[in-house]
């Protein structure tokens, strides 16, 4: 069990440190390379983890400054959206039920 959970810990900082180089703000993006719908996505996908981060570094931000416009909007909002409303099915559902 403890080995398991050794394991597990070390994946996870792992695919944290991996995230780390696709956050917004990080200088990746310029006016001549803007990000776009999929780095939307990705960006509104790992929001919360910049949150996190961007209170330890000022540069970080949650959304990206230099995106396409429109589209990358689009899909932050996609991924906002499909991400925090599908916590809602985890969520136990009660009786409705009218006696």
């Amino acid at each position: 069990m403890r080995k398991k959970m050794v394991l597990a810990s070390m994946i996870m900082v792992i695919i944290l440190v991996m995230l780390t180089g696709c956050v917004p703000g990080n200088g990746t993006y310029t006016a001549s390379k803007p990000a776009g719908f999929f780095w939307g996505i990705w960006h509104g996908w790992i929001a919360p983890i910049s949150l996190i981060m961007g209170l330890f570094n000022k540069s970080i931000r949650i959304y990206e400054v230099m995106n396409t416009g429109w589209w990358y909007d689009f899909g932050f909002y996609i991924a906002i959206i499909s991400g925090f409303g599908g916590l809602s099915l985890f969520r136990k559902k009660g009786s409705n039920k009218k006696h």
